[in-house]
């Protein structure tokens, strides 16, 4: 345990968890301590990391660049599945050495340059990110939700010196002002006149020999910049470096392999390569993740235009797929899927979910239906992806807790007006360090200032430790004060999804008079469920039974609609405050 965070200021650490060290005697608590015991494959080292002392881990690879310039290994391997498009590993490698050489040569960008991606899940986005990453430039991904506007606002603030955008994303930044006759953009699967480059032609003058550039990448080096969902206001850019997404996909394959070793009973054969059917979209962290987390080990990733169960069915089953990665909603849909079709779909041996709370029915029914191979991450742009992780036997055993903390991650809970720990099992807000948390925001001091107090990141979420397994109770700007009573809403959200016929819930906090605030909650049912008085009465009973009575919502709004959510599955809590006023 390291009590010191800076050069000169030392942070109380009494109610941090070190992993690496099992939080309980469970079979996967044991393989994590084992596997990063030292001499381990996975053994860790104490390293001073931008003046704050972390644990990191010894192997490599080290940065993104090693990892993509690994994959020469990999050879014919397939790599990137989209429709019927399927694309190689020594294809996808010799792209990438080719536009590398373009970005730091025809268009002359300078390592630490930023080159912006706009558009939907296509294989062309994998090739401009990682010949980023080899050049030594910092990818930054756009939200393909955004409107025009808001796209070519964040080129500026990026400041971007070169866009590489699909045929939709193009007409919206060449709509609205433009990106400025300075900026080159490159249009993907365009249509109709183009002032611009187009992908195509841009790929015809590749050289086909080129091979690695010539710059050095180093582990601290930027890497990306992703911009936060904005919900609250203009979209933050957290820049992450090299070893903060390497960290990241080390703690993946960690956490896999070391369930993998835990499980009880016969293992499953190894498949011929592993594949996972990546629903998240790429601009967000967790796309990120399920795309190197695939790379790192030579497997293969599978996308779509859009969520469509029918062909998430086939690509699951003509690719043998063995895992899939997304938001609840899909993620259940795929359960469903797997479950109606055991046979046709029997690779599947992994359903990964995150970006919103995930019911704990849902854990206990794929586990009955289809066996222990849930998973579920705790994380935020700011902690590159997850900083918690709950998978297989435990996930099941442990359906309300977002698991242990990452190794080499710390948490703190801490009340958040005093910024005192508060002691275990109490409720506060969630505080990390570690080699996969970012330094700061582009270009916000003032944001960073407030979000990173001597190395920890504030989460903004309150949640609590118990023996060691992380819990997550609210947002807090989402916590409904009524009376005096903090309502959780998270938690409130829970019970309600143990209701059979509740679909969706999002639950928050509408003006009271006397009271500050009431709760409310919007719920979307199973079609033909009735929407009366005597069932908005059964959910507050329910509420009531496993909660708090204050805590039962006093409106029920019914929603016949998928309640709004952003891009990446989040709630969107002000809208539907607004919508249901």
């Amino acid at each position: 345990m390291h009590a010191t965070d800076s050069e000169d200021q030392a942070v109380p650490v009494e109610q941090t968890v070190e992993p690496g060290i099992p939080a309980d005697d469970t079979p996967l608590g044991r393989e994590l301590a084992r596997m990063t015991a030292p001499g381990a494959e996975y053994a860790l080292r104490e390293e001073v990391v931008g003046g704050v002392p972390m644990r990191v881990y010894i192997r490599g690879p080290h940065t993104l660049a090693e990892m993509i310039a690994d994959t020469a290994a990999f050879g014919d391997r397939p790599y990137w599945v989209y429709a019927d498009e399927h694309l190689d590993y020594a294809t996808h490698l010799r792209l990438v050495h080719g536009l590398a050489a373009a970005l730091l040569g025809e268009y002359g960008l300078k390592p630490g340059d930023r080159v912006a991606i706009a558009m939907r899940n296509y294989p062309e986005w994998g090739v401009v990110f990682w010949a980023a990453q080899l050049a030594g430039l910092v990818a930054v991904p756009l939200n393909a939700w955004w409107t025009g506007p808001e796209l070519v606002w964040a080129v500026g603030d990026s400041g971007a010196r070169i866009v590489v955008a699909d045929g939709e994303r193009a007409a919206l930044l060449t709509g609205h002002g433009g990106i400025g006759s300075d900026v080159p953009l490159v249009r993907v699967r365009g249509e109709g006149p183009f002032a611009g480059r187009e992908w195509a032609d841009l790929m015809t003058s590749l050289d086909p020999a080129a091979g690695p550039p010539p710059s050095t990448v180093r582990p601290d080096d930027p890497s990306t910049i992703l911009y936060t969902s904005g919900t609250t206001g203009r979209p933050k850019g957290a820049v992450h470096t090299h070893r903060n997404h390497v960290t990241n996909a080390l703690n993946v394959l960690l956490t896999a392999r070391a369930n993998a070793a835990a499980s009880p009973g016969p293992s499953r054969p190894a498949p011929p390569q592993t594949g996972t059917l990546l629903t998240y979209p790429l601009f967000h962290i967790a796309g990120l993740n399920g795309l190197y987390g695939q790379v790192i080990i030579g497997g293969k990733v599978a996308t779509m235009y859009r969520w469509d169960r029918e062909e998430a069915r086939r690509l699951v089953r003509e690719e043998r797929l063995t895992g899939g990665a997304g938001v609840p909603t899909t993620m259940r849909e795929l359960a469903e899927i797997a479950i109606a079709h055991r046979d046709e779909l029997s690779s599947l041996s992994r359903i990964g979910m995150g970006g919103a709370p995930i019911p704990g029915e849902l854990v206990q029914r794929i586990d009955t239906e289809l066996g222990p191979m849930s998973a579920n991450g705790y994380g935020l742009t700011e902690t590159t992806s997850a900083v918690c992780a709950n998978i297989g036997a435990d996930y099941v055993a442990h359906p309300d807790s977002v698991g242990r903390p990452a190794p080499g991650a710390d948490v703190r809970i801490v009340d958040p007006e005093t910024l005192d720990d508060v002691p275990e099992g109490e409720i506060g807000e969630l505080w990390f360090r570690g080699p996969n948390i970012v330094g700061g925001y582009w270009r916000n001091e003032e944001a960073t200032a407030a979000a990173f107090v001597d190395g920890w990141f504030r989460t903004g979420d309150l949640g609590l430790v118990r023996a060691g397994w992380v819990y997550v109770v609210d947002r807090l700007k989402d916590v409904v004060l009524r009376g005096g009573e903090n309502v959780y809403s998270a938690q409130v959200e829970a019970a309600l999804h143990e209701v059979p016929w509740v679909d969706e819930v999002a639950i928050f906090g509408v003006p009271h008079p006397t009271l500050g605030e009431e709760v409310a909650a919007a719920v979307r049912t199973t079609p033909g469920s009735p929407h009366d008085d005597a069932a908005a009465d059964a959910l507050r009973a329910h509420v009531t039974a496993r909660v708090a009575g204050f805590a039962a919502p006093a409106h029920v709004f019914w929603w016949t609609e998928p309640l709004p959510r952003t891009a990446t599955g989040k709630l969107l809590k002000r809208e539907l405050r607004e919508r249901s006023g």
